[in-house]
């Protein structure tokens, strides 16, 4: 063969696929809880280590790290397999847990956490490109529930175990609850997952990794911190996205020349998955909208506890695996473009209904707008993965998985960086002259329409999904379907 190629029987013969599954949603889920765990312990963290002014990068230079490396990992999987991928990935994950459990200060934390982001990177694209491998296109419908259903426990355990670890234990627990789970994950899908993977030379496409790694690390740092360290017109900003315009730029060269590239430009000139693609990075953009704000909006608007602001944006992710778990009966009888199209509609609707919401609402008119938008999340995301992993062969599953996680990262680091602007003026244009643009010195008149302002924006950015599913073929996994 002249390149590495597996078939679906053979895994199925060769793997475990119950515990093999297994395995991967816990390793997913070990992200999963990653995401939400640490923000409940930000205080006992600062108390213990110092560094306030420090702890937003705890959360930024995990991403970074998560976003740049996903497409190396996608291409490099393509290469020599899933499993080598994934186990490295596991392996980073627990080894920067372990760090960050002994961190002795804040800027090691903060390394650390960028070890953490790192095997992140390989973990969530791996596990669901290894989906891809091992269930057909059927029964990836019912699968990716599954996956969806293990976000959704993480997103309610996540803070719990957050609370419980800084209020009764340490703050330390939180990465060293990842050990026994990493270890126990890597060992199931050492022992039961089995590759037919070809080996042969490659020219592994350095620069065009660095380029990426470097150009990606500065574009996302520029979104993230500017408004936020600097403006937006000063000369760290204007420097960093210039760079970042110029690495991208000299990394399309790159791969446009050489035979392997990490990330090959015919993904960009595949409809299908530019739909999939621009319909991942529109949903970046609303989570973050959503995950930010509503519990802000529901802690010092409304007036309710923090468990209860979490609450309300807990209904999102219970709407998204409900949605996730029955796209497959949608999308294997009236196809992918009119599920995502139909998905596009319950997120408008949803975004619709939190522009009335104000001052005087109750908790259920702000949780009820994010359970319907996250069923929309759930007919957009998982049949966008799933169109985009069976319109390419196995040698490019890992990438076109890949892409479409990176799609979604990009989208997150856009929103944080949009929907922060359009905060901060909101704020800085009401709130009294001579205090503190804090929380503690902010009130609910000030906050709300900064917020509403941010409700808005979400309704105009969610008509963005019916040009992606506009954009989506109508045949689009027809051939897939009929393997199927």
């Amino acid at each position: 063969m002249s390149a590495p190629e597996i078939t679906r029987a053979s895994v199925g013969l060769r793997s475990e696929r119950g515990p093999l599954l297994l395995a991967v949603m816990l390793s997913i889920g070990l992200v999963a809880i990653d995401a939400t765990i640490l923000a409940t312990a930000v205080p006992a963290v600062v108390d213990d280590l110092g560094g306030f002014t420090s702890f937003p990068w705890l959360f930024s230079i995990y991403l970074l790290a998560q976003a740049v490396s996903v497409p190396i990992y996608g291409k490099v999987a393509d290469l020599y397999g899933r499993k080598p991928v994934m186990l490295l990935g596991i392996g980073l994950f627990v080894l920067g847990s372990l760090l960050c459990g002994i961190a002795w200060s804040m800027p090691a934390l903060i390394v650390f956490r960028l070890v953490q982001g790192l095997g992140a990177g390989a973990v969530q694209p791996m596990g669901m490109t290894i989906v891809g491998d091992i269930y057909s296109l059927e029964e990836r419908a019912k699968v990716q529930g599954y996956i969806a259903s293990v976000w959704a426990l993480a997103s309610v355990v996540g803070p719990t175990l957050g609370g419980i670890f800084a209020d009764y234990l340490s703050w330390r627990w939180i990465f060293f609850v990842n050990l026994p789970l990493g270890v126990a994950a890597a060992w199931v899908l050492w022992r039961r997952f089995d590759e037919n993977v070809e080996p042969r030379k490659h020219a592994i496409d350095y620069a065009g990794a660095v380029l990426l790694a470097a150009g990606g690390s500065l574009l996302l740092l520029g979104l993230l911190e500017g408004g936020v360290r600097w403006d937006w017109s000063s000369a760290p900003s204007i420097a960093i996205l210039a760079a970042s315009v110029a690495l991208l730029a000299a990394f399309v060269a790159v791969e446009a020349r050489t035979p392997e590239p990490v990330l090959p430009l015919w993904i960009f000139r595949r409809r299908v998955l530019n739909a999939a693609n621009s319909g991942a990075f529109v949903v970046g953009v609303l989570m973050l909208g959503l995950t930010s704000y509503v519990p802000l909006y529901a802690q010092a608007v409304l007036g309710h506890g923090a468990l209860v602001a979490g609450l309300a944006l807990a209904s999102m992710t219970i709407g998204w695996p409900i949605a996730a778990s029955t796209s497959g009966r949608f999308y294997l009888t009236i196809g992918f473009r009119r599920t995502v199209l139909m998905g596009a509609v319950f997120v408008i609707a949803g975004a619709a209904l939190l522009l009335p919401v104000g001052a005087d609402s109750a908790l259920w008119q702000l949780a009820l707008p994010c359970f319907v938008m996250g069923i929309g999340f759930g007919y957009v995301a998982s049949p966008g993965v799933i169109v985009a992993q069976s319109s390419v062969g196995w040698e490019h599953r890992g990438v076109a998985t890949s892409t479409n996680m990176f799609a979604r990262s990009m989208g997150s680091a856009v929103g944080v960086a949009a929907f922060g602007a359009i905060v901060n003026s909101r704020v800085a244009s009401g709130a009294s002259q001579g205090k503190p643009l804090d929380l503690e010195h902010l009130s609910a008149g000030v906050l709300a329409p900064a917020i509403h302002a941010v409700f808005v924006c979400t309704a105009v950015v969610a008509l963005a999904l019916v040009l992606s599913g506009l954009l989506m073929p109508r045949d689009a996994g027809e051939e897939a379907l009929a393997d199927a």
